[in-house]
């Protein structure tokens, strides 16, 4: 199900610098866009503070948005961007070590342990992907993009888009095959042939 394109009213009215049309869109768009921050970064605190530098990077540039584009696409454009920064300025600071005794433990409260130990191993086999894989699944399988919006996105064509989240979703069913986890395709129970969406 691909993401609504907000209303066009709204739209033009946040161009012309209504900022209460422009917390309409926020509102619309701030939960797909945290969650695919914090997909892509690992890290909730980082990833509520590039979801706001995200918003106002648009929230800038939204007099110059051509109204002739989606707004989602441009959007995503516009999220992907401003983390491959913060991927590029990690590289260049000295890395921190973390104690492993000192990282909090995942609590999920009332799921089964089997669903909660799958599901985890699922965001575990995503986080050791590639970014650039990673950014293609996220926007189809969390976000809800069409193939053609994350090429948009991604400023990449479709047929890459295309392969980089069946190669995405093989290597993540790979990685759960490893730990004995294993996705069914059909009422048989028999292991899925092709990659199917996990998430």
């Amino acid at each position: 199900m691909s993401l609504p394109q907000p209303d066009f009213g709204v739209l033009r009215k946040a161009q012309r610098g209504d900022e209460r049309a422009f917390s309409i869109i926020v509102r619309a768009y701030q939960v797909p866009v945290f969650n695919y921050v914090l997909r892509l970064v690992g890290d909730r605190s980082l990833a509520e503070d590039l979801t706001q530098e995200i918003f106002l990077r648009v929230y800038q540039g939204l007099p110059r948005f051509s109204l002739r584009s989606k707004f989602t696409t441009w959007l995503f454009q516009v999220a992907k961007n401003r983390v491959l920064d913060e991927f590029r300025a990690v590289e260049r600071r000295p890395r921190a070590t973390v104690d492993l005794d000192d990282v909090p433990a995942l609590e999920v409260l009332d799921a089964p342990f089997e669903r909660v130990e799958a599901i985890d191993a699922v965001w575990r086999a995503v986080e050791n992907l590639n970014v650039d894989l990673k950014s293609a699944l996220l926007l189809r399988d969390v976000v809800g993009l069409s193939y053609t919006e994350i090429a948009d996105s991604l400023e990449i064509t479709l047929a890459t888009v295309k392969w980089r989240i069946y190669k995405a979703r093989e290597d993540v069913q790979l990685a759960l095959a490893r730990e004995g986890i294993y996705f069914y395709a059909s009422s048989e129970q028999e292991p899925a042939a092709q990659p199917a969406p996990l998430l």
